[in-house]
């Protein structure tokens, strides 16, 4: 396996699990416990996976699921769609933290969150074009909004020197840089870094790995991309058997698998015929570690 894929290198990701997720999205690696969670929108499913044992479980929740964050006291954050629950993990209890502030704006609703190395909670919303905003919720459960006249938040994600925050608004099909404080979760100097054409597909869910390079889902693209944000390059690019790439996460003990999920929501019969496991889980060894996620401090 080489140690860095080059710009001419196409892997393909293989099937893990055929869930037929709807809207499969928010892929997460949680080291405490070793396991891959995940999110399945529409149908309301909070999935996680045990790769040692390959044990699948599944969760059915009251409302739409978004994202899924673990906490340092091993239970878990969760984004509905009109809210930030904790969620207990023996019990699956709910305990609702904040409401979301857009729930007076119809077809607004939540969408992709992360923790940042501190452990806030970042989780931006989706809605009619420029109705949408990005959040950040410290460990008292205080909501701030810190970017409005967003579309469609997604890929929200850290340096490796903790001083740059990267960030998704899916339909520019671009990725925007901030300076990021971490002592005080500040953001300063947005600026674009990787733009992508809009016939590769549009961005959705990122990660980081351990050379800094950004991993970023494509939707509509068959693939998950791999990008330089210091210069904009694409380096190399995962072969999905699925049109629509949600998200993506570095996982297994050793941090070298990628996993990867997708929707076969809003895809034609003639394509969900050529790819019938669209909506499953995919993984690829790329040869490149991951990272540790941050986990909520709350």
């Amino acid at each position: 396996m080489p140690n860095q894929l080059s710009s001419s290198s196409t892997l393909k990701a293989q099937l893990v699990l055929d869930t037929q997720s709807i809207l499969g999205e928010g892929a997460i690696w949680n080291y405490a416990d070793q396991k891959l969670y995940w999110v399945d929108i529409d149908q309301h499913l909070l999935h996680q996976l045990n790769p040692l044992n390959n044990l699948h479980q599944t969760t059915y929740l009251p409302k739409k699921i978004t994202t899924v964050v673990p906490t340092i006291n091993g239970e878990l954050l969760v984004a509905l769609e009109d809210g930030v629950y904790s969620y207990n993990k023996s019990t699956s209890e709910l305990q609702l933290r904040h409401v979301n502030p857009e729930n007076n704006l119809t077809g607004n609703r939540f969408n992709d969150g992360k923790c940042d190395p501190a452990g806030r909670f970042w989780v931006g919303t989706m809605g009619k074009e420029r109705s949408a905003a990005l959040y950040c919720m410290n460990a008292d459960y205080i909501l701030q909004t810190m970017q409005t006249g967003i579309t469609n938040s997604n890929g929200i994600l850290w340096s490796l020197d903790q001083k740059t925050m990267y960030y998704i608004d899916t339909p520019t099909c671009k990725v925007s840089a901030y300076d990021f404080d971490n002592n005080t979760g500040q953001l300063s100097n947005p600026r674009s870094v990787i733009t992508i054409p809009i016939n590769m597909g549009r961005p959705d869910g990122a990660t980081i790995d351990s050379e800094g390079m950004i991993w970023i889902a494509m939707w509509g693209g068959y693939c998950v991309t791999r990008w330089n944000p210091k210069t904009g390059e694409l380096l190399s690019k995962i072969e999905v058997p699925s049109k629509n790439i949600t998200s993506c996460a570095f996982g297994g003990e050793k941090l070298d698998t990628l996993y990867i999920t997708s929707a076969k929501g809003q895809i034609s019969d003639s394509d969900l015929s050529d790819y019938p496991n669209s909506g499953g889980l995919f993984a690829v060894k790329p040869g490149i570690n991951g990272i540790k996620s941050n986990f909520f401090a709350g």
